[in-house]
């Protein structure tokens, strides 16, 4: 599933070819994906201007002047930016077209979603989607302070607190482990039992992390692609993300895996005490 800096990356990607410029066309080849499109999103975009890109969390957004397209990839979706003549392969869900372009959404497992939240609707933190996710990990509010004082009554283990997003929105599977090892941190440690010091360690490993993946484009997941058509490849650089039984590539020991809410973690049980 894109994470976090997938999404970022794509939306630096496509934020060029769309800031400023005026919906000419939006195409749409089924009724939706996860959720149903809005019926009327051709007549709501076309004609309007997309005044800025965003992102919250995994979700993409395009602002416009009387509301806000939300855009999710779900397991499998990625965004390209096309000549808006490109002939639509089978898994090519909706167009948003732009002048000459289409920003063109693949959708294989059709778990995403492309909604509308109007303005007379209001503040879109409030969208039903959004209202109860955690801080933007890039942003000043999230700090080791944030994350101490959250988790005093929190008895799950780190790794699924860190996956909940309550606290803190996007630190996926991928990166939530590679910065637990990065902290020093076992993913099986109850969050409550951390101390401020520590917190401190992975406030910074989840920033440092996240803003390196995004600088290399990303990972190479399964299903996801940039916008440029091309894989990220921060997956080059885990430290113990999908390498169970390999050596750790600090102290040579065996890195090893665990499932924790039905989801792998991996970590180095030398490092990570």
């Amino acid at each position: 599933m894109p994470e976090l800096p997938e999404v970022e990356v794509t939306r630096r990607g496509v934020a060029p070819h769309l800031t400023g410029q005026r919906v000419t066309n939006v195409i749409m080849r089924r009724a939706g994906l996860r959720w149903p499109f809005p019926a009327d999103l051709p007549a709501l975009l076309t004609g309007h201007t997309i005044l800025a890109t965003g992102r919250r969390g995994k979700y993409l957004l395009l602002h416009f002047q009387h509301g806000t397209v939300l855009i999710h990839l779900g397991m499998s979706g990625h965004l390209r930016i096309l000549p808006a003549t490109t002939p639509p392969e089978k898994h090519d869900h909706i167009d948003i077209v732009v002048g000459g372009q289409a920003l063109r959404m693949t959708d294989p497992r059709r778990f995403g979603a492309v909604l509308w939240h109007a303005l007379e609707d209001g503040d879109l933190e409030h969208h039903v989607l959004l209202k109860n996710l955690g801080v933007e990990p890039l942003e000043d509010q999230f700090n080791a302070e944030l994350l101490f004082r959250q988790t005093r009554q929190r008895s799950a283990a780190i790794k699924q607190v860190l996956l909940a997003g309550d606290i803190v929105v996007g630190v996926g599977n991928i990166y939530a482990s590679e910065s637990l090892f990065k902290a020093k941190i076992n993913p099986k440690i109850q969050a409550k039992r951390i101390s401020l010091a520590r917190y401190r360690l992975l406030a910074e490993a989840i920033r440092e992390t996240l803003a390196a993946a995004i600088q290399q484009g990303g990972s190479t997941l399964k299903d996801f692609v940039g916008v440029d058509g091309q894989s990220g490849y921060f997956q080059q650089n885990y430290f113990v993300y999908d390498r169970a039984g390999e050596d750790c590539r600090l102290c040579g020991h065996t890195v090893r895996k665990i499932l924790q809410g039905q989801r792998s973690s991996f970590y180095c049980p030398h490092c990570q005490k």
